[in-house]
Order: structure tokens, then sequence, then C-alpha cells
């Protein structure tokens, strides 16, 4: 079983300069693909969660990839 983060950058409506990383855990995926694949409906359910958000960009990533241990 593999632990793949699917990493938002957020940024707030009224302040569109002030931006920080919201990360979302997936867990039993087999790939980076399949997080690629799986993350539009995570990031369209998180970003109607938050409407004073923006999201500015995404990506998916192994926790140990990005410096973080498990």
């Amino acid at each position: 079983m593999n632990l793949i983060e699917l990493i938002l950058t957020v940024c707030t409506l009224t302040q569109p300069e002030l931006c920080e990383e919201r990360r979302l855990s997936f867990v039993e995926l087999n790939s980076l693909a399949q997080c690629l694949r799986q993350a539009p409906p995570a990031i369209a359910e998180w970003g109607t969660n938050h409407p004073g958000k923006r999201i500015a960009k995404w990506r998916c990533s192994y926790p140990e990839g990005e410096g973080h241990s498990l």
C-alpha cells in the first residue's frame, strides 16, 4: 500500500497573494498516474467545501519525495 499526497496550492479570494499548500492523502493508490486520474473530483470537493479559497495549482507526490517522513 502506498501513500500518495495530492498537494494543492490555494490562495484566498480576498487577498490572492496569500497562498499556502494543503495536502490531501490518497491511500491504496499504486501510482502517481492513479492520483492524477482521481484528483479532479477530490479537488472539486475541496473547492466546494472552501468557498473563500482558489486552487492555483496542484500536483501528486509521494510524501518522501516532498521531504516528509511517513
